[in-house]
């Protein structure tokens, strides 16, 4: 199970990672793997105000439809666009081009309240 040490995770599967100012989210590999083949991915839009935990986005795979929550909050400032296209993106690439929104944190400490990698490998462990 690929886990990157570089980022923070939820206990609803959502990777969150600082760069700059922003925290960029996705959802991990346990994630999208357990959704199976992405369909379809539906972001919020940009400018939007976001709280820790709202549900922001929908993950819609072969299997199910997943909502995808905030991990922290603020104001939404980019969303993955090329996921409209592409929404096989978060299979082949979670960690990377399968990244789905940005926000600007209004509480940079919820980022730090976030699970390291080590404890979202216990929290995996608990649901396998």
């Amino acid at each position: 199970m690929n886990v990157p040490a570089d980022r923070k995770y939820t206990r609803s599967h959502e990777w969150a990672k600082q760069e700059g100012d922003l925290i960029v989210v996705g959802i991990s590999d346990f994630a999208q793997e357990s959704l199976g083949d992405v369909v379809f991915v539906e972001v919020p839009e940009a400018g939007r105000e976001v709280e820790a935990g709202e549900a922001v986005a929908v993950i819609e795979s072969v299997k199910t439809a997943s909502d995808v929550y905030a991990p922290v909050s603020g104001k939404v400032v980019e969303a993955n666009e090329a996921l409209a296209d592409e929404p096989e993106l978060v299979n082949g690439d979670p960690y990377g081009a399968g990244w789905l929104f940005k926000i600007e944190p209004s509480d940079p400490a919820e980022f730090e309240a976030l699970l390291g990698a080590e404890d979202y490998l216990k929290v995996i462990e608990e649901e396998s």
